[in-house]
């Protein structure tokens, strides 16, 4: 099964970027449809954004659209989630997470491989 490890979380201002990663291993990414979820303490897991196996077809949530865009390269078996704008709210754990089925959208529960997370915080 892939392994996945995020990387890149920090503590920025508000307003300021982060780029998160999320590394693969032991499988071809290629082969997963892949999402960003987070959770803030005392919430509920929320879906950032997926993107499909070619990185074609990516959706987005509605608090993130326009300022986070999600991306992969294959050859580098690597996902990548570039945060721009970034606001207090944004802050959580970010986690990325597969699935090998022909699903590539919002519902955690349809992931099967998960990171352990990247906490991010953003400070005003």
């Amino acid at each position: 099964q892939v392994q996945l490890v995020e990387s890149g979380g920090g503590l920025v201002q508000a307003g300021g970027s982060l780029r998160l990663s999320c590394a693969a291993s032991r499988r071809n990414i290629s082969n997963y449809n892949m999402g960003w979820f987070r959770q803030a303490p005392g919430k509920d897991r929320e879906f950032v954004a997926s993107i499909n196996r070619s990185g074609g077809n990516t959706l987005y949530a509605d608090s993130v659209k326009g300022r986070f865009t999600i991306s992969r390269d294959n050859a580098q078996n690597t996902v990548y989630l570039q945060m721009n704008s970034l606001k207090t709210e944004d802050t959580a754990v970010y986690s990325c997470a597969a699935n090998p089925r022909d699903y590539s959208g919002r519902y955690y529960f349809l992931y099967d491989y998960w990171g352990q997370g990247t906490q991010v915080t953003v400070s005003s």
